[in-house]
């Protein structure tokens, strides 16, 4: 016969696992689809943006392309400050002086 003070450790160290697994399986909000970018050293692409963190780009940029399913804001700044466009999905824009960051908008 199982002691009562087993099972309540049966329980909670299953309830524990459960908790770890559920927790484990969520992973961040990321927008599907990619930001492509041109600039004087070619093309470049972030595939499936994660949400809300400023990424910076590989040098200015000419042109922004938002192909994934949520709105992207684009930076003049390395650090996400100085908004100079905000991207619906589909749309794209050119900049003389080229922006240094992009964020999707959660």
């Amino acid at each position: 016969m199982i002691s009562v003070a087993r099972t309540v450790r049966l329980g909670l160290t299953a309830g524990a696992a459960a908790v770890l697994v559920t927790g484990l399986t969520t992973s961040a909000e990321a927008a599907s689809g990619r930001i492509r970018y041109f600039n004087s050293a070619g093309e470049f692409v972030i595939t499936n943006p994660p949400d809300g963190v400023c990424l910076t780009l590989r040098g200015p940029a000419q042109e922004v392309s938002n192909e994934t399913n949520k709105t992207v804001h684009v930076f003049f700044t390395a650090s996400c400050t100085n908004l100079v466009s905000v991207l619906d999905p589909g749309e794209a824009v050119s900049h003389i002086g080229g922006p240094r960051s992009v964020r999707v908008v959660p």
